[in-house]
């Protein structure tokens, strides 16, 4: 038997290959969008993709069960509560697919959505009793457990599904051997969960011990424990669970309809005309020169999750990138379904050199210069642009916290008639938001470089939270 695991650091998924050897059968777990490592992992190990699973329908990214079905030939398993409109093969509760030496046994484990499943794994060659491992999906994590709470929109409470994450985890997952490897579907960053672990691999018998929700309590107080405190979601996810249910183009056909080169007047006159441009460089290339209007989310950080959480579905993306990084750039929205880029343009910012008077720049101060300039006689308004929990621990005097993904609503709080400080943690969120603003008519923006971990290495004061103090 193979079992691999792939991880996809920047949505902070993990996917899955089981493969015999024997019969050269291989299936594929909650794939990403973008297959061809698959492809590639299969086509070294002699196996043909003939199985394509998904644990649920996921929120936070579109799966590439299309595509593997389509390239592959491959059946599609669902849940048996899951609705879609593409056939699909429904799996209920013990329901066995046995290829060779490998033996995938599923367990119906709603609560995260309730259509999860979990798959539990049996290499025969060393026992057909003992589990080797069991996929969990979103339903239990490596610390965590599933957030109940994703589901509102489409008409399931968070209560509803909390008992029956309860009752999932309790009578099936927790009902397996100890010495069984839990493998899930996202890690640490991942918006599904609020303490997932940087590890990506664990035992049932480490997460009994360990794990904060399957300490012994009753159903109602585990409801209270899993529903506070969770992230916020971006408003893409519930976009995408329904994308997960529907026929849709698969990525090769998106990309081969959004890789259009675009000249610079193209490119400005989609702008007039309400289009976003997405500029993917690095923040510091952004600050030092970019065109007035554009947006950057840099490829290096968390990019498809803020794409999905600045930008909008209605207006066509533009992107402008570090020339070879574009059809990157398409092919990492695509893994959100934003299947909506109308093109690139040609040589990046390079095409701009003619038109310097299109180029602004984002002031990045030092962290001791930002000091001064808070202490002046007419200081600029700091903005914390992280997260709550971040703040909560410590932060800059003075300074206003509107989180990111909720700068754009609250635009009216803030001064035209002020210079704007704006700092998260190490400069990648503090970029986007300063890009956001001076989008939005602010004429005096500048970053912290470094951000608020540039502040405390230059040991200036923070004032901490009084609830933590």
């Amino acid at each position: 038997m193979i079992l691999k695991q792939f991880y996809l650091p920047c949505l902070a998924h993990a996917s899955y290959i089981i493969g015999d050897e024997q019969t050269g059968t291989a299936a594929v777990v909650d794939p990403q969008r973008d297959t061809e490592q698959y492809i590639a992992f299969a086509a070294e190990h002699a196996l043909q993709i003939k199985h394509v699973f998904l644990t649920h329908l996921h929120a936070d990214f579109v799966a590439g069960h299309l595509e593997l079905r389509d390239r592959a030939g491959a059946t599609i398993y669902l849940g048996a509560a899951a609705k879609a409109a593409y056939p699909f093969t429904p799996l209920r509760e013990g329901a066995i697919l046995e290829f060779g030496r490998v033996r995938l046994r599923v367990l119906e484990t709603p609560g995260h959505t309730p259509e999860s499943i979990s798959i539990v794994v049996y290499d025969l060659d060393a026992s057909a009793t003992q589990p080797h491992a069991v996929l969990t999906g979103d339903t239990l994590f490596i610390g965590d457990v599933g957030r109940p709470d994703l589901r509102a929109a489409l008409g399931w409470s968070a209560t509803q599904l909390g008992g029956l994450l309860f009752d999932s985890l309790h009578q099936k997952l927790l009902a397996l051997p100890d010495q069984s490897l839990v493998y899930p579907a996202h890690g640490a960053g991942s918006l599904c969960g609020k303490a997932i672990s940087k590890e990506t691999v664990s035992s049932l018998g480490e997460q009994r011990r360990s794990n904060y929700a399957l300490q012994p309590m009753s159903k109602e107080a585990f409801i209270q424990v899993v529903t506070a405190d969770q992230p916020e979601a971006p408003p893409y996810f519930t976009y995408d669970a329904v994308l997960n249910s529907e026929e849709r183009p698969t990525l090769d056909e998106a990309l081969a309809r959004e890789m259009n080169p675009l000249t610079l007047d193209g490119l400005l006159a989609l702008q007039a005309d309400g289009a976003q441009i997405l500029d993917t460089r690095d923040p510091g290339e952004f600050a030092a020169a970019h065109l007035a209007g554009s947006i950057n989310i840099g490829l290096g950080g968390q990019y498809a999750t803020w794409a999905g959480t600045v930008l909008d579905r209605k207006h066509p993306i533009v992107i402008i990138a570090d020339p070879g990084r574009e059809k990157e750039s398409a092919m990492r929205l695509g893994r959100i379904g934003f299947d909506h880029v109308a093109g690139y343009l040609m040589d990046g910012l390079h095409s701009l050199k003619s038109r310097p008077e299109l180029t602004v720049t984002t002031e990045r101060v030092s962290a001791p210069f930002a000091a001064e300039l808070l202490s002046s006689s007419e200081p600029p308004l700091a903005i914390d642009v992280r997260a709550p929990g971040e703040r909560d621990v410590k932060y800059i005097g003075g300074s206003l916290s509107i989180p990111l993904n909720h700068l754009l609503e609250n635009l009216e709080k803030l001064p035209r008639d002020r210079s704007l400080l704006v700092y998260c943690a190490g400069g990648y969120r503090s970029s986007i938001a300063a890009s956001l603003l001076q989008g939005s008519g602010f004429d005096h923006v500048s970053e912290i470089a470094g951000g608020f971990a540039g502040w405390e290495a230059a040991k200036l004061p923070v004032k901490r939270s009084q609830a933590l103090a």
